[in-house]
């Protein structure tokens, strides 16, 4: 009894956990709070500019996961030679994550101004979801490289312990998106009334603001890596071949993954705007459910890399297990939460019947993959990744989205027409036998890798 005890994890390590999840929970939940208010706000103009952002959206997300691939990478790298007070090789693994975040974000800018209306066609024919797609589009286009940055220098705070900074930033984000939005979307306080690409420019100067208080702090105030602007341009070539060997996995799975999401809102897309327009509202509340399980999913990588860093495998192994039954835990939570708020949530909405009645399917779909979701995302994004596995977490995120739910989510959705609940169920169904997937590798220990430093230029 006493050993199965000890695998669930002690007082300590749930205390660790706490100090670094919690901040990044409520962070996420903030940046929900601000989707949520923007499909609130947007929902009143109708289902057509639900579908529009939307939809743009997807493209963004892309771009969002490019990123979350380029600095998760780091941040298993940050978070290793944390441990190790390696402090040089740290500092240039933050050079080589800015570079790649700065061409990512320039590359989507110019595709956003050159074909913004060819962009958001490859979602959905509908010539009114189009118009309105592209101009949210075309007003986001600055919002790559400030969303990019933003994203990845976050990361890195967290992998340090400053997760307290990015989320009380997130905090003055959310009331400024909010404002914004109310002036932009319906033309208060003398501002053009500019419903869709309203709600663009407000996310975007809200953006602005939380990005310049968080790059303030980053370069010219925290202390523990003193990486300043010049850092930028120093020399880090000896690391590039360390770097890409972790980060280069964890990019790829994570583009793929956006590519698969892109196919799957395709999917939607060609299903219908009722359908795109539930799974809107839907997303919006899976994501407010599982925020703790986001925050202690990077807990689990930060901590991972910490141990690892130490030199202390066998602890490594053993919170791998406490983290993992964390995560089933909350995934059983998170699905009753969604039960409990499905029918006020969706009753918050200016929608037709036809769309409440796909929302309520979709809510009790999302109810069922959470269970799995919630313990594959503590693994996938989490302790196995803070171990270094990347390729093998990159060679499950291909095979299960690729084989399993596109072509699953095609058959059901457009060439079966099953309902709703369905549809969704086998788009999600890589969560379920990638959480069976990585448990066996959790339980193997060949999910523990070593990585070497670089300590001097």
């Amino acid at each position: 009894m006493a050993n199965f005890k000890e695998y669930l994890g002690t007082k300590d390590f749930y205390k660790r956990m706490a100090v670094i999840a919690v901040p990044i929970a409520l962070q996420s939940m903030i940046t929900i709070g601000v989707n949520m208010m923007d499909t609130i706000m947007v929902g009143t103009l109708g289902e057509v500019a639900i579908s529009a952002t939307a939809l743009a959206n997807q493209f963004i997300t892309i771009y969002h996961i490019a990123c979350m691939g380029i600095g998760m990478g780091a941040s298993v790298l940050v978070s290793r030679y944390y441990g190790m007070k390696d402090m040089v090789s740290l500092k240039k693994a933050i050079t080589i994550m800015l570079r790649l975040c700065i061409g990512f974000g320039l590359l989507f800018m110019v595709l956003s101004i050159l074909i913004p209306g060819g962009i958001i066609r490859m979602y959905t024919p509908d010539p009114d979801v189009i118009r309105e797609g592209t101009k949210y589009l075309q007003w986001s286009v600055p919002t790559f490289l400030l969303l990019g940055t933003l994203l990845d220098v976050t990361l890195v705070l967290r992998s340090i312990g400053k997760a307290k900074i990015p989320m009380i930033c997130s905090i003055v984000g959310f009331f400024s998106n909010v404002f914004f939005n109310w002036v932009f979307i319906f033309g208060h306080l003398g501002a053009p009334r500019m419903e869709v690409a309203g709600a663009a420019l407000g996310t975007l100067i809200a953006r602005f603001i939380e990005c310049s208080i968080v790059l303030t702090y980053f370069f010219f105030k925290q202390k523990e890596v003193r990486y300043r602007i010049r850092d930028i341009f120093s020399k880090c070539s000896d690391l590039v071949s360390e770097y890409l060997k972790i980060s280069i996995p964890v990019l790829i799975s994570d583009s793929l993954m956006a590519f698969g999401n892109t196919a799957v809102a395709m999917i939607m897309g060609r299903i219908g705007s009722s359908f795109v327009s539930a799974n809107s509202i839907t997303t919006v509340t899976q994501q407010l459910t599982t925020v703790l399980t986001q925050g202690i999913s990077q807990a689990s990588c930060i901590m991972t890399g910490h141990t690892l860093g130490a030199g202390d495998v066998e602890k490594a192994q053993k919170e791998g297990y406490s983290f993992t039954f964390a995560g089933a835990a909350l995934g059983i939570i998170s699905a009753l939460v969604v039960l409990l708020i499905r029918e006020p949530v969706i009753g918050m909405y200016n929608i037709t019947e036809e769309t409440i009645g796909i929302a309520r399917q979709l809510m009790n779909a999302i109810a069922l993959i959470l269970v799995f979701q919630s313990t594959n995302n503590i693994l996938t994004k989490g302790v196995l990744r803070g171990g270094g596995d990347t390729r093998f977490l990159m060679l499950g995120d291909v095979l299960f989205l690729w084989i399993a739910s596109v072509p699953l989510g095609i058959l059901a959705g457009l060439y079966l027409h099953l309902p709703a609940f369905w549809i969704y169920f086998f788009m999600k169904i890589d969560q379920v036998l990638k959480c069976v997937w990585c448990f066996f590798r959790l339980k193997s220990g060949k999910w523990i890798k070593s990585i070497s430093g670089v300590r001097n230029d």
